[in-house]
């Protein structure tokens, strides 16, 4: 049995989100061609800053690729869950949750011993038969 392509993303030393985009776009390449790279890429972006801006702590970010499907697992030290917030127009922000939860296929937020796990599911189109 064949494991399925994974890679972890330790917390960057940089605290920003480029150097986890770039390894998520490589690794999309090789393991999950049919993903929408933009799509999970912002994805990625949302959950790395949102961990940076609202955790005092380590984030780990995984990405599995499955023949079908695509998740990407954000761990982070807070036990607190993402709170949704009303956008605001005027630069102070509110877009992000709503645009992973818009972009992903699902979305769960569940508890860990030490923090929390975000994970966004994709799952590969049908191919249009005929």
């Amino acid at each position: 049995m064949n494991a399925e392509p994974h890679v972890v993303i330790e917390e960057s030393p940089y605290r920003d989100s480029a150097g986890a985009r770039r390894a998520t776009a490589e690794f999309l390449l090789q393991h999950c061609d049919w993903a929408d790279l933009d799509a999970v890429l912002l994805v990625v972006s949302e959950l790395v800053t949102n961990a940076v801006r609202h955790t005092a702590g380590w984030w780990r970010l995984h990405l599995t690729a499955g023949q079908d499907t695509l998740v990407v697992e954000m761990d982070d030290s807070s036990p607190l869950p993402p709170v949704p917030r009303e956008p605001d127009f005027t630069g102070g922000g509110g877009f992000g949750w709503h645009m992973v939860v818009q972009l992903a296929g699902r979305v769960e937020v569940c508890p860990l011993p030490d923090g929390k796990r975000v994970q966004a599911t994709w799952i590969r189109p049908m191919s249009p038969s005929c």
